[in-house]
C-alpha cells in the first residue's frame, strides 16, 4: 500500500509576500494608480512604504479616479507629492477630473524630459495654463486632451513647443453640432511629425482634414468617429485609404469612454 500523502497545512500554503524580492513588489504594486499608492499600499508595511518611496515608481503617475469633483484639492496635493517622489524622472503623467494651471505649471518645472501627458475632463486648465506648461515639455511624443476647454491657440503653442510629438489625441472639445476648421489647420500647419491623430467629435470639415492630409506627411492612423462634418466621399476618401493604414470613418462606432452625467449633459454627447 502506498504512503499516505500528508495535507500541508495551513501555514505551509500560506504565502509571505513580504519574502517576494523587492523588484517584483515593485511591479505589483506599480500596476496601481497614484491614488492608490499613496492612500493605501504604502501604508501596509515598512518593506512597502520604502519600495514606494523609491523614485523608479514614479517615472508613471496615473492620477485616474471615479471623478469625485468634491476633492480636486486632495488629488491635486496627492499629485504634487507624486511628482516630488519622481525626482525629475517622470515621464508620463495621466489626469482625471481635476487640475489647474498652477498643477501643469508645477509639474512642468520638476519634469523637463516628460513624454506622455494625457489630461481627460480637465475644466479648470486654461489655454494660457497648457501653453505654458508645453513650453517646458521639449521631449513630449504623446499628448491627449479629452473633455478640456482648450482651443487652437493652445494647440499651435503645443506643436511649436513640442516636435518630438508623434501622437495627439484631441477629444469631445466642443458642443455637439459645432463647424470649425481651426485646430484642425493648427494641427497642419504645427505638427509635421504626427503618426497617430484621434479627432474625436471634432467640427472639422473636409477642407480642414485635406490641410491635415497635406500638412502630417507621416499620418498612418487617423480616428475620425463622430466628426460628422466630414464627408469621406470622391478623391479625399481615396487618398485617407491610400495613404492611412488605419482609418475610423466618422460613422463608426463611438468610443468606449465612460462619462460622468456632467461630461454628457455639457457635451451633449449620447449615452452607449
Amino acid at each position: 500500500m502506498l504512503p499516505r500523502k500528508r495535507k500541508k497545512s495551513a501555514a505551509a500554503e500560506t504565502r509571505d509576500w513580504l519574502e517576494l524580492p523587492s523588484e517584483v513588489t515593485a511591479s505589483i504594486l506599480s500596476r496601481l494608480g497614484a491614488i492608490e499608492i499613496l492612500n493605501s499600499a504604502q501604508s501596509v508595511c515598512s518593506q512597502w512604504r520604502n519600495i514606494c518611496k523609491d523614485p523608479s515608481m514614479w517615472r508613471s503617475i496615473d492620477m485616474r479616479n471615479l471623478g469625485e469633483r468634491d476633492k480636486d484639492y486632495v488629488h491635486e496635493k496627492m499629485c504634487i507629492h507624486a511628482v516630488d517622489r519622481s525626482c525629475g524622472h517622470l515621464l508620463d503623467i495621466n489626469i482625471e477630473y481635476f487640475g489647474t494651471d498652477e498643477l501643469l505649471f508645477y509639474i512642468s518645472e520638476r519634469s523637463v524630459h516628460l513624454k506622455r501627458l494625457r489630461l481627460f475632463s480637465c475644466y479648470e486648465i486654461s489655454d494660457e495654463g497648457l501653453s505654458e506648461a508645453a513650453s517646458k515639455f521639449p521631449f513630449l511624443e504623446e499628448l491627449e486632451i479629452s473633455i478640456c476647454p482648450i482651443s487652437k491657440h493652445a494647440v499651435e503653442t503645443i506643436g511649436q513647443s513640442c516636435p518630438l510629438l508623434k501622437s495627439f489625441k484631441y477629444n469631445l472639445q466642443r458642443c455637439k453640432g459645432y463647424v470649425c476648421d481651426d485646430e484642425a489647420l493648427a494641427i497642419a500647419q504645427t505638427m509635421p511629425e504626427l503618426r497617430y491623430l484621434q479627432l474625436l467629435g471634432n467640427g472639422l470639415t473636409n477642407g480642414g482634414l485635406q490641410a491635415i492630409l497635406d500638412g502630417c506627411p507621416h499620418l498612418e492612423h487617423l480616428d475620425l468617429r463622430q466628426c460628422f462634418s466630414v464627408r469621406l466621399v470622391g478623391n479625399l476618401e481615396r487618398r485617407c485609404v491610400g495613404s492611412i493604414k488605419n482609418l475610423r470613418h466618422p460613422s463608426d462606432p463611438p468610443p468606449d469612454y465612460v462619462l460622468g452625467a456632467e461630461d454628457l449633459d455639457f457635451w451633449d454627447i449620447p449615452s452607449c
